[in-house]
Order: structure tokens, then sequence, then C-alpha cells
């Protein structure tokens, strides 16, 4: 469903909510007010029979029957009804009437007519009965008799001990609520249809802009070779859409530039190795004349050549996986892996010596990765130091400090240290690619650290790279307890 069917439907089901409500309010609200006014007239009809006794005669006689005519006049039909063994049954009554229908509910559950009749025409249930027990309360409940909707008050009476069940007809009100139902419900249908109408033509207007915000941005996705911007014109929530939109191209060209300039880098890079490679090899492949000695030394230059050609390669696959880790994190003894890669280095160079200052670390990390970052670290620092020199490797806080004792960095190479295949101009005459301190920064921020470069104020270059806050070993200890 198009998200302008979704707001012509939301806004028709909002009205239809409403007009219900309304409607539902309003019948429910002309209903208490009529039921109201029955009730009142009930209450009105049943008064004379619930008045107190006054003046002489048997406890019988009470209400204004009994004040007019003397002690031998009793309250309307009630007579002697201690003595009903001749109660005859009447013909069906009428509910009509402003009199309206009265009968006597006694205790046990039986009726009576006022008139001293027998035959109570108006339903019993378990309610009344109980009022007629108690001789107090009252409750009024509505009940169909021979085809008639009848309103119908059951009073306690205190004084004789049973209850007056007085009944009206429900015609008037009936017929006052059954006319509610049409209007109420053209209301609805008219409301839904109306709102429905509404909200097409209302999403039809609100929209345009946003149509028009699609059609730009089509145009422009179909031509990011020329990328443009849109301009952040119309309604503020557009100019931020508008917005938000060109920092995600501005993002998505700098992607694009940025693996333009890693192939062609890579290439350039790779295109030197290779063409030494293969001349080596064209010149191994007729090496029958030459000595034994230059045949060696041949050998040795095609590994070497492959050794550089393996490591550009790696570089590369290594910086292609960005800057977020997608293997298994694990809790990584930092500590562990640069004794680790100081041992292989003091392998490779000997004549140089190590200082290590350690103290024990544990990071959450991907081990290959941030073992190979430290190695290039590591391996950076060799490649500057004299043949004789030295190089101090510290780990303090989570952060790895490794200095060395040569040149140093140029002032104009510092902001450029970690950038994808820089190379100082003095240090195009040895071997490497430049990627080696970009994998270690793309590293450090992968797992949330950092990586510096600075000159030591009594020479030599320092380098320091973290992975991340480091992780207590208590707490380490405590989960790990709480998994076994």
């Amino acid at each position: 469903m198009s998200l302008r069917r979704r707001i012509a439907v939301a806004a028709a089901l909002a009205v239809a909510a409403v007009a219900i409500a309304i409607s539902v309010i309003g019948y429910v609200s002309t209903r208490s007010h009529l039921v109201g006014d029955l009730k009142g007239q009930l209450h009105t009809l049943a008064s004379p029979y619930l008045q107190p006794h006054h003046g002489p005669g048997s406890p019988g006689q009470r209400g204004p029957a009994a004040s007019r005519q003397g002690p031998q006049a009793q309250r309307p039909g009630t007579g002697d009804l201690d003595n009903r063994d001749e109660l005859h049954t009447p013909a069906p009554p009428e509910f009509g009437g402003p009199r309206g229908y009265v009968q006597i509910v006694r205790p046990d559950g039986s009726t009576l007519r006022p008139s001293g009749e027998n035959a109570g025409a108006l339903p019993v249930d378990a309610e009344a009965i109980q009022i007629a027990r108690r001789a107090r309360g009252s409750s009024f409940t509505t009940a169909t008799v021979r085809e008639q909707h009848l309103g119908i008050l059951t009073v306690g009476d205190p004084f004789d001990h049973w209850a007056i069940q007085v009944a009206l007809p429900l015609t008037s009100v009936d017929s006052v609520l059954n006319g509610l139902l049409l209007p109420y419900g053209l209301l609805i249908a008219g409301g839904v249809l109306i709102a429905g109408l509404l909200g097409l033509a209302i999403s039809r207007t609100a929209l345009a802009p946003i149509e028009g915000f699609l059609r730009r941005t089509e145009e422009v996705t179909s031509e990011l070779e020329r990328p443009r911007h849109l301009d952040e014109t119309g309604p503020k929530e557009l100019k931020r859409l508008a917005a938000s939109f060109n920092q995600t191209l501005d993002a998505l060209e700098q992607s694009i530039e940025a693996q333009r300039n890693l192939v062609a880098d890579a290439s350039h890079e790779l295109r030197t190795p290779i063409a030494a490679l293969r001349s080596n090899i064209q010149i191994f492949l007729e090496s029958g004349r030459l000595p034994p000695g230059e045949r060696q030394a041949l050998q040795q230059s095609i590994l070497a050549e492959l050794d550089e050609l393996t490591q550009v390669v790696a570089n590369v696959v290594e910086l292609a996986r960005g800057s977020g880790p997608n293997a298994h994190r694990e809790q990584v003894e930092l500590d562990s892996l640069v004794c680790d890669a100081v041992d292989r280095a003091q392998r490779r160079a000997p004549q140089i010596e190590f200082n290590m200052d350690l103290e024990p670390t544990l990071v959450d990390g991907v081990p290959d990765r941030i073992g190979r970052a430290i190695t290039n670290v590591i391996d950076n620092a060799r490649k500057w130091s004299p043949a004789d020199g030295a190089i101090d490797v510290g780990l303090h806080a989570g952060i790895l400090s490794v200095r060395d004792h040569g040149p140093g960095f140029d002032e104009r190479d510092l902001p450029h240290v970690f950038d994808r295949f820089y190379r100082a101009a003095h240090a195009r005459r040895l071997p490497g690619s430049g990627l080696g301190l970009a994998i270690v920064r793309q590293t450090a921020l992968a797992h949330g650290g950092t990586a510096t470069a600075l000159n030591a104020p009594d020479g030599g270059a320092v380098v320091q790279v973290s992975f991340g806050p480091p992780l207590k070993r208590a707490a380490v200890q405590a989960a790990s307890n709480a998994q076994r």
C-alpha cells in the first residue's frame, strides 16, 4: 500500500473512531437521561404505597386513602393481606397509562396486586426477592412482558416487610433511541467517507514535496560518476532530509575515491616488484651460463622479490577489510603478543637491543589483526634503528609505546605517517610499501583505540597505539569462573 493511501486510510480510521465515540457517548447520554426521567416517574408512582402509618386504623391503614376515609379505609388496594385464600385470577392487566402497573412481592417470591388479586404480571428475579426479604433497597431492571418493553422499579417496603414493584412502558424511550440510530449511523458513514476524501487530498498535497525530492534523488543517484548535491530548500523537514542525503553522498563519494586510490596505489606498488620478479625469472631461465655464486644471488633476489610481493598483497587485503573487524572477538593478552613480535624482530636483527617494560594487559579484540599491527609497529622501529641501536618497548594502561633511536619523523611527514602508501622522501630507498602504519591505525580504530606518532625530545621516533580500554583481570577471572 502506498504512503498516500496509508495517510487516507489513517485519516478515515481516525475520523471513524471520533465519530463512533461521539455517537456512543451521545446515545448513552440520551438513554441515561431518558431512563433517569422514567425512574423518577416510577418513584413517584411507588411513593403512595411506601408512606408510613398515621391516624387510627389497622397497620395497613396508611397513605392518602387512610387520612381521607378514616379507620375503614386502607391504602390503595392493600385490603386484608393476611386473608387471601379467596383471591381470584384477574384478567390480564394493561401496562400503559400514567398509573402504570403495580404489584407486591412477598418474601417468599409470591406476588399480589394491590387490589387483592394474586396474579402478578411482572417477572420476579432473585434480586427482587432479596429486596422483599430485607424490606429495603431498590433496583431498576427492564423486561419484555407480553411483547411490551417495560421499565421495572422494585422498592423495599419497611412497614409491611415486602417489596413494591412498579412498571411503565419504555415505548417513548425506545422510540427516541431508535430514532437516533439513523442520524448517528449517517454521521459515522459520512465522516469516514469525507475523511477518506480529505485524506487523499491532504496526502497528495503533503507528499508533493517528497515526490519532488524523490525525483531529484533518483537523478542524483543515476549519475554517481558525476555526483552533485541536492538543494537544501523547502520545508524544514525536507531541508534536514536533503542535508542528511548530501552527507551520505559525501561519505559514498569519499568511499569510492578511497577505493580508487587504493586500487591505483596498490597497482603502482605491485608494478615494481612484479617487473623486477619477471626480469629476474627471465634471467634465471638462462642462468645455465652463470657462475654458481651469481646464480645463488639471483635465486635469493627472486625469493626476496616474492616476499615483498606477498607482503604488499597481504597488506592490501588487510586494508580492504575496512575499519570494522569481521572476525570473532575474544580476550587478548596484549603483553604476550608484544613479546612474540619482539622475539621475531630480535631474530631478524640480532644486533639491535630491545628494552621491554610491559605490564599484563587484556583487551577485547581480534588476535590476528592486533598481532599484525603490533608487528608492523616494531618492524617500523627496527627499520629505522641504527645497526647497534636500541628500541624501547613499553606497555602501560593499555597503550603500547615503541621508540627507536633513529632520525625520527620529518615535521612535514608527521600528519601523513598513517596514510596509505605514504612514504617519506628519505624512505623510498628502503624496502616497503607504505602500508604498515596505515594498517596499525585502521586496526586501532576498529578496536576503539588510537594511533599517534611523534618525535622524542632527545631524538628518535615514538609510535603509540592502543586497542580499546584494557579489561580488568579480576572481572575477567570472575566471569570465567562463573562460566565454569
